[in-house]
């Protein structure tokens, strides 16, 4: 499958979809703390999808092959959970993390994919590092984003970025295209080799979605066929964007209000 190529009008379309789905995360922050159950989280999120903003929760029955229909509107990944994990009954307590991941699609059939990790009360020390370090992964693969480059520059800067913090990269899973498809071509792996992989085209939209193990890289899923956690039980962490392809170089499109801002290396590159 070639990668598609998005006409303006669908970059438009995409635009509004990516700030509708940071907007849900804004939205809900102020929820995310302790005593709250995931699927508190879940029901919240999903009201203010369909009745504020008046957009459908991509998660909800989605269903690849050979999964079950994903039962909720939004996944809540807790401590040890790599990705995938199911909103229930689960309280949330002081030093927990947690990856809330939204996907929205709107009235046009766009899609706007990201997640945030968030600190529940007062985290540990390697809770934050190991979070902080993650967005540091996430950023330095978007600013390999421009015209001409490869895939590959993307996973290599994040993985050297995680394993020189002595962390490691989740193989399994990955960012991916994106448009009136939740999930389409390319694949886009966190680790590689520079100059490797497809070029980067203008007009490309795909996430950028690192998920960094404290331990080990290996995994097991859970029972539900969704849940995937780090095998030896350390903490993981995962931060995601929505970006575009420009003529010059990249543009976030999942940016709102109560977006974390990007990191220092980022500003200052921008203003050099």
């Amino acid at each position: 499958m070639a990668i598609s190529i998005k006409t303006p009008e669908d970059i438009e379309g995409m635009r509004i979809a990516g700030r509708l789905g940071s907007e849900v995360l804004d939205y809900i922050t102020p929820f995310v703390k302790p005593g709250v159950t995931t699927g508190e989280l879940d029901r919240l999120c999903h009201e203010y999808m369909t009745n504020v903003q008046g957009t459908v929760p991509a998660p909800l029955n989605y269903a690849p092959p050979g999964y079950t229909p994903y039962p909720k509107a939004i996944c809540t990944s807790v401590n040890d959970v790599i990705c995938h994990g199911i909103p229930g009954d689960k309280v949330l307590k002081n030093g927990d993390v947690v990856n809330l991941d939204i996907t929205i699609i709107t009235k046009d059939g766009y899609h706007g994919d990201n997640s945030r990790m968030f600190y529940i009360g007062e985290p540990s020390i390697l809770a934050k590092r190991l979070t902080e370090v993650t967005y540091d992964c996430m950023w330095l693969g978007i600013a390999q984003v421009r015209p001409g480059g490869h895939f590959g520059d993307i996973g290599h800067a994040i993985q050297v970025h995680a394993e020189k913090a002595g962390y490691s990269v989740v193989r399994e899973f990955c960012g991916h295209g994106i448009g009136k498809v939740f999930h389409e071509e390319p694949q886009v792996l966190h680790y590689g080799k520079p100059g490797t992989g497809d070029e980067l085209k203008p007009g490309m939209i795909f996430t950028i979605e690192p998920m960094i193990n404290a331990g080990r890289r290996d995994i097991r899923e859970m029972n539900d066929g969704w849940t995937i956690k780090t095998k030896d039980r350390s903490l993981s962490a995962q931060w995601e964007h929505m970006v575009l392809v420009t003529e010059t170089g990249y543009e976030v499109l999942t940016l709102s209000a109560g977006s974390p801002p990007p990191p220092a290396f980022i500003t200052d590159a921008k203003a050099a």
